[in-house]
């Protein structure tokens, strides 16, 4: 037996290397199209001249981090710069609050500090079981909608803005599903469908490529000028405005940060270990304290290297599907991330928006699928999850979502008598997010 045998423990989880490699080339493929739409989001917020580095970094970030879960946790999860955690970075906290995406970089670094303390004194793992499982599932179908709503937004079939927070609903522009940007996201947004009803791997991978070239051919989008570049990071790397954090009201885009990205975790690891078949009878997650402290290095990393929140990815579950079971499956995915997406920044870039968009869509019917797990026929678990699913993209912040989630679940848990059933996490939770939206409301 070979040494990745041996680390790997690959007899103990019933997998062989050959298993767990072709996991691994899964897992990228179906999680490829962020080195695509990241870059597309983030430069959103720092502009285009952004976008050659952005591409490395999220290469970078992702073939790091996951390499460190591959080796360190031995979990089939991989990581990435997140989908709804940067559409927050650019929608909510730099195109939404004014903030510069320095000062957000530089939130976004010390929220993962407070992840690696939290992470290593346990305290992170405590707070995901105290959570009502109902609130889980609806934060995860919330940001599924939001992704939707960027996703039209960004192909101009629907026009919305923000205004200090608040969301402009400004048009509906049926007109463009007749023009040749629009029937080649409609092309895109069916074919990707298509692909999935067939259980074809990487199919938002498949959809974006086949779209962008039917685009370069069709005239509607400009054809790149090469395919492979040299990586650079200089745009973005160690571009953190530390000091820019020193007011109150960076503190509630802190504070906001760590709501997303702890959310979005939680839900990301209990559904994976549930369908790796990790959990534990009571639905614990095992080893939960060196995933959770993996990812929040991620964090940390991207951070410093110029991207929006590390996390792990519900993508993997491609993998697992594929027989994956242990970190060897990660390190795969995370090399061919640093052998490949460095250096695809030219191809990249050519990628028009009516490519990428259906993605966004597709990965929002993903996410919104949670929604079913909850339950509907008790008013007090699923009317607070309504509002969770309802606010996040009515408000477009995710944050808000959560804590109005959180703050109704308390109270109408509390007067239907079911006081006790509450985790005193759940109390505290709610205090919090009372406390920031008022700060938000200019009551202090």
């Amino acid at each position: 037996m070979g040494w990745f045998e041996r680390y790997f423990e690959f007899e103990k989880y019933g997998t062989t290397l050959s298993t767990e490699m072709l996991a691994g080339l899964t897992t990228f493929m179906t999680m490829a199209y962020i080195l695509f739409v990241n870059p597309a989001i983030l430069s959103d917020a720092m502009g285009k001249e952004a976008f050659n580095s952005l591409v490395a970094v999220t290469a970078l970030s992702a073939g790091l981090t996951s390499i460190i879960m591959g080796l360190y946790a031995k979990k089939p999860f991989a990581l990435a710069p997140g989908m709804g955690l940067n559409g927050y970075f650019t929608y909510s906290v730099v195109l939404g609050m004014g903030y510069d995406w320095r000062v957000a970089l530089a939130a976004v670094f010390v929220e993962g500090l407070l992840f690696i303390i939290l992470s290593v004194t346990k305290v992170r793992s405590a707070i995901i079981h105290a959570i009502p499982i109902s609130q889980k599932y609806a934060v995860g179908a919330g940001i599924g909608l939001f992704l939707t709503f960027i996703g039209l937004n960004d192909v101009g079939l629907i026009t919305a803005a923000t205004n200090k927070g608040v969301l402009l609903f400004t048009g509906l522009h049926a007109s463009l599903l007749v023009s040749k940007p629009g029937l080649l996201f409609l092309f895109g947004l069916f074919l990707t469908a298509i692909l999935i009803s067939h259980r074809v791997k990487g199919a938002l991978l498949i959809s974006i490529l086949t779209t962008a070239v039917l685009g370069w051919v069709s005239g509607a989008a400009p054809w790149p000028e090469k395919l492979f570049s040299t990586p650079t990071v200089s745009y973005t790397f160690l571009q953190l405005n530390l000091r820019g954090l020193l007011n109150v009201g960076a503190l509630g885009v802190i504070f906001a940060f760590f709501m997303v990205d702890f959310f979005d975790t939680l839900g990301t690891v209990t559904g994976l270990s549930a369908k790796a078949g990790y959990l534990t009878a009571d639905g614990k997650v095992p080893d939960a304290e060196k995933v959770l402290l993996t990812d929040a290095i991620g964090t940390t990393l991207g951070a410093l290297l110029g991207t929006s929140t590390v996390t792990t990815y519900i993508e993997s579950a491609a993998g697992i599907e594929e027989g994956g079971r242990t970190g060897m499956t990660t390190l795969v995915t995370g090399l061919l991330f640093l052998g490949i997406g460095l250096f695809i920044a030219p191809l990249a870039g050519a990628i028009p928006s009516f490519a990428t968009a259906p993605a966004l869509v597709i990965v929002g019917y993903y996410m919104l699928s949670t929604i079913k797990e909850v339950d509907f026929s008790d008013p007090t678990e699923a009317i607070p999850a309504f509002l969770v699913v309802m606010s996040i993209p009515f408000t477009y912040s995710i944050s808000v979502g959560i804590g109005l989630g959180f703050i109704s679940y308390t109270i109408i848990k509390a007067f239907k008598g079911e006081w006790r059933d509450l985790h005193p996490l759940m109390w505290v939770l709610a205090i919090l997010f009372v406390t920031y939206f008022a700060y938000l409301g200019g009551v202090f």
